[in-house]
């Protein structure tokens, strides 16, 4: 089968997965209601607003019950995102107004008055889903006015809620809600008690067509103060990069240019000359790294990523991640990464049979668990984690049967047959100069050019380019905000890969100057430490920039950026040893090596 063929199926089988996994969603755009017409209200769950993974269904906690409570069907992505919704007990009919409407009467035991104290005292929020809108609110509040010693705080549960709808002709385009603060009820001592559940509704026309219901969710990241900040942060960026290049470029041109006349005089001069610098280490610049399957495992792995991130760039660009469809980026991840696993292992094997590896089979299992691996154990743990803790985000049993078919259905036979035609493509190492048959020995060298250093210097640099837009990205993934201004995005992930790849080649020219020909490994270590960086932010974003608390929020947030930086390190990783290797290819084809 010709490429293009392969490349046709793989987009068919992309679209129907994707379409399967409700990733271009309908938003409700079938949704046509007359006057009195149900339309669909979903409570989705409850949770400490400061921790946004430990989320629990609506009815853990002990709110009015509908008789019949049906569970909505939801997508792949919609679990992963910790989604499940169930009918509300609320009703809110199309056009039809209420004043003031019980939903039940409920006596409360002092256990349930203790759940709800303890919600109120966590700021719980709640989240519903109304014709595919989302609506949020506290279910309470703590009274702290005047009160120094928090045995003295009152709490107090919402009795009340008011929802404002606004519709144009047949369609619903907005809605919001308030909670009655004069309608409350003290769940600040443990007794039983009675209260009466209740809401009221008003709706009111608006001229917003249907189309632009969306804008208002993604309008406060395309504020003027943020935009503003955003080009801060992208110039702040472009001039990090003009002056790197302009940088490197003026001063690698220049001394390439006098090393390459310095060589040229050196071989019109007497032979018996001694060579110095990087041309001295000529015989030895392309010797196989140590590890070399380890190396093409994770170069495979890094090249997975990397496309991935591409496929996900342009899903975004082009509309399909739109506000509160957050379960399709999930779906996107599991389903893109499950049909590039062809390129890891293509990558990875033919890399590794150009560095004359003899066992591909072990590669390729190696490939296949570099990145999977640890992204299973740490699943593993915080799924036990969230089981314990009864939250949503621990996965139904046949969530994880899906991920698990995917994975043996579609990830591990592409991974083999990318490794098949790696073998077989039957490429040789392109290299300009001779390998003699023994090393040289590396000279002693100060500190600062040791491997920790380096990746210092490699990492610094790109992370700083990146480090202002990485506040919003983090206060999107791990709090509430909304993130939906992706070409910015894109344009800050452009500029770290061509930093990444210009650090890596500065410094791989100076190590190469200093006689240090074990170059191969050091530029995937220095091009992926920029992942490192990125983790050491996440301590201070949550120890200083966030109120993120309590062992499971701490473990999902660690884990999961854990595994998201080793990510990046691996992408990375990959652009850095690419880099090096297409520079140390042309400085060493533009001299004579005998």
């Amino acid at each position: 089968m010709g490429a293009s063929k392969v490349g046709l199926v793989s987009v068919a089988v992309l679209l129907f997965v994707l379409g399967l996994g409700g990733l271009v969603k309908s938003d409700g755009s079938d949704h046509l209601y007359k006057a009195g017409d149900p339309v669909p209200l979903y409570a989705n769950k409850v949770g400490p607003f400061h921790n946004p993974s430990e989320t629990y269904r609506y009815f853990d906690l002990p709110f009015c019950e509908p008789e019949h409570i049906t569970e909505k069907k939801e997508a792949l992505g919609e679990v992963l995102n910790g989604d499940r919704l169930v009918d509300a007990p609320y009703k809110l009919d199309f056009l039809v107004d209420h004043d003031s409407k019980t939903v039940c009467k409920k006596k409360l035991s002092k256990d349930d008055v203790a759940r709800f104290r303890s919600a109120v005292s966590k700021d719980y929020y709640f989240q519903m889903y109304y014709d595919d809108l989302p609506i949020w609110g506290f279910i309470g509040k703590v009274d702290r006015e005047g009160k120094t010693d928090p045995s003295e705080y009152k709490y107090f549960l919402y009795k009340h809620i008011h929802f404002d709808v606004l519709y144009n002709k047949d369609r619903v385009i907005e809605i919001n809600v308030r909670t009655d603060t004069n309608a409350l009820a003290d769940v600040t001592e443990d007794r039983d008690m009675n209260v009466e559940f209740s809401y009221s509704v008003k709706w009111k026309e608006t001229s917003t067509p249907f189309e632009k219901r969306m804008e208002k969710y993604s309008s406060t990241s395309s504020l003027p103060h943020h935009l503003e900040i955003h080009w801060f942060s992208i110039i702040n960026s472009c001039v990090t990069v003009l002056l790197l290049t302009g940088f490197l470029a003026t001063i690698l041109m220049r001394v390439l240019k006098n090393d390459f006349m310095k060589y040229a005089h050196d071989e019109e001069a007497a032979d018996d000359q001694e060579e110095t610098g990087w041309k001295y280490i000529h015989g030895d610049v392309f010797r196989y790294p140590k590890n070399n399957s380890l190396f093409a495992a994770a170069l495979g792995s890094g090249t997975q990523l990397f496309t991935l991130t591409i496929f996900i760039f342009i899903l975004a660009l082009v509309g399909v991640f739109y506000p509160y469809n957050r379960g399709a980026l999930f779906t996107a991840l599991v389903v893109i990464y499950a049909l590039t696993s062809g390129i890891a292992g293509y990558t990875a094997t033919s890399f590794y049979c150009q560095l004359e590896g003899t066992n591909w089979v072990r590669n390729l299992l190696l490939t296949g668990c570099l990145f999977c691996g640890p992204l299973f154990l740490t699943f593993c743990f915080l799924n036990t984690v969230a089981i314990v803790y009864s939250a949503t985000a621990a996965l139904p049993f046949g969530t994880i049967v899906v991920i698990v078919l995917i994975w043996m259905l579609v990830t591990s036979p592409l991974l083999v047959l990318g490794g098949i035609a790696g073998k077989n493509s039957k490429a040789e190492f392109q290299a300009p100069c001779r390998t003699t048959k023994y090393p040289r020995e590396i000279p002693p060298l100060p500190w600062y050019r040791g491997t920790i250093p380096q990746m210092a210097m490699a990492g610094f640099l790109p992370f700083s380019a990146i480090y202002i837009e990485l506040y919003y990205i983090f206060a999107s993934v791990w709090g509430h905000r909304i993130y939906t201004i992706y070409s910015i995005l894109f344009i800050v992930f452009i500029i770290l890969l061509i930093v990444t790849a210009f650090i890596t080649v500065a410094l791989t020219y100076f190590q190469l100057a200093a006689e240090d020909h074990e170059w191969w490994w050091r530029s995937f270590l220095c091009g992926g430490s920029t992942g490192l960086f990125i983790y050491g932010y996440c301590l201070y974003y949550y120890y200083a920039r966030s109120d993120m608390s309590g062992f499971m929020q701490t473990s999902f947030f660690f884990g999961y950026m854990a595994c998201i930086c080793y990510g990046f390190f691996l992408m990375l990783g990959s652009v850095g040893f690419r880099a090096a290797l297409l520079f140390v290819r042309h400085i060493y084809r533009s001299i004579k090596c005998e």
